[in-house]
């Protein structure tokens, strides 16, 4: 792809000019003893991740002599470090992505390509589900990427909150949700002000933005990219947003605050602490315990759907795939940590420990037999659709994510955006990824 293209997601991706500690790590690796590996932020803190990833990545030291240099990158910053990488040519050995990410990625042309002599190293591409492995590539491509863990969204829901306030199940539908969430908006100290919400966000956060207004534009009928070409601004779309927006605006079951919240713990510790009954976010397996919940405080149920004469669509098909950088000095080593990261053994430990689904179908069923994860699974099978997979996709995602929280931004302060002024912005960012500028 050419410079002009990687310049455009480079500029989508942060808007802020040089980012500190891009370059601490080397593709070009003076030791092949040793791996650089950059691994996504999973759990709620890097610390957690890394007393998950540091004992299995000591296992595979210990199995093939070769030494891991692990990072833990959040999500919020992930994608500016790779972009920066592909271009400046120091970036780590393996990586992980943002499956939605692979396309936009893949158009850069530092990813090694996975086909099928390399699948083959692996175990060969029938180990892996068909949908996830579709999030490995643009449409009718080579793979650039294996996936590596799996999500959709659920809806969480605390049990105590919902007892007290006379609400007998989850919702069903999105009227459902609002209807409950207006019975579980509270003022408890007796002061004149809520404070306890019906629902969490995370509304700082660009990329869940984004996923919210897919999910409930999607499935209101909503294409945004057709031929090919952006269409950010169908009516459906705007309706999507509209109905995020108004949670907190017209309908007010979300705390205002929530438009600062940029880390998911800020969620789950409200949850946790009866402030907040109900989440919508994607499976969160181990999560919660973490924060003191059992298994009975909390209930899972399927995403509400959108009734009458919408699509069935609940989620899109989250999750993380790993990738190897085409400098590497390494190859053999990098591809032997993918192979050792998509093992059954593996697939189990990690899928576990995140609460996440194994994309691989050879891992073994018996620890993913909980509601959350049973709940999950369906979702895939019958309501999960994937994000566009196109080379834009990245810049779609960072833009519209972008306006997004911007609106949501207003909305907290009173001055929830209108249908007009949505679409409007929608079709500029529309024309603005259609000119690549």
């Amino acid at each position: 792809m050419g410079a002009r293209f990687l310049a455009v997601i480079l500029a989508a991706a942060s808007a802020a000019a040089a980012l500190t500690g891009c370059q601490a790590s080397s593709g070009a690796n003076a030791n092949p003893k040793v791996l650089t590996y950059w691994a996504s932020q999973q759990s709620p803190s890097l610390d957690r991740d890394k007393q998950i990833l540091e004992p299995e990545l000591r296992r595979f030291t210990e199995r093939t002599g070769l030494k891991v240099e692990l990072e833990v990158i959040p999500f919020t910053d992930l994608l500016k470090r790779i972009l920066t990488a592909t271009t400046s040519g120091k970036g780590p050995d393996v990586v992980n992505i943002g499956n939605t990410w692979t396309p936009s990625l893949q158009a850069t042309g530092a990813l090694l390509e996975w086909d099928g002599a390399m699948m083959a190293k692996i175990g060969g591409a029938d180990r892996f589900e068909k949908v996830a492995l579709e999030t490995a590539s643009a449409e009718g491509t080579t793979p650039v990427a294996v996936p590596l863990y799996t999500k959709v969204f659920q809806l969480y829901y605390n049990k105590k909150l919902f007892a007290e306030a006379g609400v007998d199940k989850p919702p069903a539908t999105w009227t459902d949700l609002v209807d409950a969430g207006k019975k579980l908006t509270k003022d408890t100290t007796g002061d004149g002000k809520p404070d306890q919400w019906g629902l969490g966000l995370r509304g700082q956060a660009y990329t869940t933005a984004l996923h919210y207004a897919y999910i409930l534009g999607s499935a209101r009928g909503a294409r945004y990219f057709t031929d090919g070409k952006p269409a950010f601004d169908s009516a459906e779309a705007v309706s999507g947003i509209e109905q995020y927006l108004s949670w907190m605006g017209k309908d007010k079951i979300v705390n205002p605050s929530d438009a600062e919240n940029a880390d998911w713990a800020d969620v789950y510790e409200a949850f946790s602490k009866d402030r907040v009954a109900m989440m919508l976010v994607q499976t969160l397996g181990q999560t919660l315990k973490d924060y003191g919940l059992s298994e009975d405080r909390y209930g899972v149920a399927p995403v509400p759907a959108v009734t009458p004469g919408g699509k069935d669509v609940a989620s899109f098909l989250g999750g993380t795939n790993v990738a190897i950088f085409k400098n590497t000095d390494n190859l053999d080593g990098a591809t032997e940590l993918v192979r050792f990261l998509t093992s059954v053994g593996e697939q189990t430990v990690l899928n576990t420990a995140y609460g996440t689904i194994p994309p691989v179908k050879d891992a073994g069923d018996a620890a993913f037999q909980t509601d959350e994860a049973k709940v999950a699974r369906q979702t895939m099978a019958d309501r999960a659709i994937p994000l566009p997979r196109v080379a834009q996709e990245a810049q779609f995602e960072t833009l519209v994510g972008n306006a997004v929280t911007s609106w949501l931004a207003a909305t907290a302060t009173g001055k929830q955006p209108s249908a007009e002024q949505i679409r409007s912005e929608l079709a500029s960012l529309s024309q603005r990824v259609a000119s690549g500028g």
